[in-house]
């Protein structure tokens, strides 16, 4: 179960305004000096801190003398967050579309100009290095996803960096199903992440289908959308590189529609011919 607290931390509050909030959910309507006091925030930072905790709605301001402060409820703070966000996003996109013209007569030009000499071989790949650029790529491929997600992996070892990006593609209902190596082609370390890993994607995304590859995967990767027509589609992918240290290996990105229905039917031939969808749990014990 995560830390309830942590929710404060989506709602971008500062350590200070986060402690206050904390503090004032306990203590109920109080005095700035007595929050000060009891939370350590400095008697000169607390008034700023409760100004903007009330701008954004989740403190109350009581006009006595002294002031009075009080939070307001868990639920309300929450409602408050979203709007926020939303109200955020709003005057972003309108701040954009004032600015649209004017970006895209400036620079549609040079892009074009620039694209002129680019080659289709040069079109078929851009790279981004191992970890998060990588990660931030497969997460964008499942929030992206309109329909269909095929992912390949070894154990699925960086699932908790992507959690949040699966969860929201099984919620808008993508058909999502991942290919993993089989636990007799991994070490004892990596077959427990991995048994581990395969129960709680069990368990928290029962829509998630899953097999196991009876053959070494030469490459892992993510498959947003493939179009057997070749119109469409979006990948990542790396190869294995047991040579090579992770911080120096780089991962291929693709919007190729041919290459991506290729790599889809790779993945079709594994999944329908060299693949089990039984856990192999005996084989973990064993080891």
């Amino acid at each position: 179960m995560s830390d309830p607290t942590g929710t404060l931390d989506r709602v971008g509050l500062t350590d200070y305004e986060e402690r206050a909030l904390t503090e004032l959910f306990t203590l109920g309507r109080t005095t700035a000096p007595t929050l000060a006091e009891s939370t350590g925030i400095p008697k000169a930072r607390v008034y700023g801190v409760l100004d903007a905790l009330a701008d954004r709605g989740f403190v109350k301001v009581i006009p006595e003398r002294p002031k009075r402060y009080q939070p307001r409820s868990p639920e309300t703070i929450l409602e408050r967050a979203v709007e926020n966000r939303r109200q955020e996003y709003e005057g972003f996109r309108a701040d954009l579309d004032e600015q649209r013209a004017a970006f895209l007569e400036e620079f549609e030009p040079r892009y074009e100009r620039a694209s002129e000499d680019v080659t289709p071989t040069e079109e078929l790949f851009s790279v981004v290095d191992v970890g998060e650029p990588s990660e931030s790529a497969t997460r964008r491929l499942y929030h992206e996803a309109d329909e269909q997600l095929r992912i390949i992996s070894k154990s699925f070892e960086y699932l908790d960096t992507v959690a949040p990006a699966l969860a929201n593609a099984v919620e808008r209902d993508i058909d999502i199903a991942v290919l993993l190596l089989h636990p007799d082609q991994l070490d004892a370390d990596n077959a427990a992440i991995q048994a581990d890993l395969v129960d709680r994607i069990e368990s928290e995304y029962p829509t998630v289908g899953i097999r196991f590859s009876t053959e070494k995967l030469p490459w892992r990767g993510t498959l947003a959308d493939p179009s057997m027509d070749y119109e469409s589609g979006r990948a990542i992918l790396l190869v294995e590189e047991k040579d090579v240290p992770l911080s120096m290996r780089q991962a291929a990105l693709t919007e190729n529609g041919s290459f991506v229905a290729g790599l889809k039917r790779y993945f079709d031939l594994i999944w329908e011919h060299e693949s089990v969808a039984e856990y192999p749990k005996s084989s973990v014990e064993k080891e």
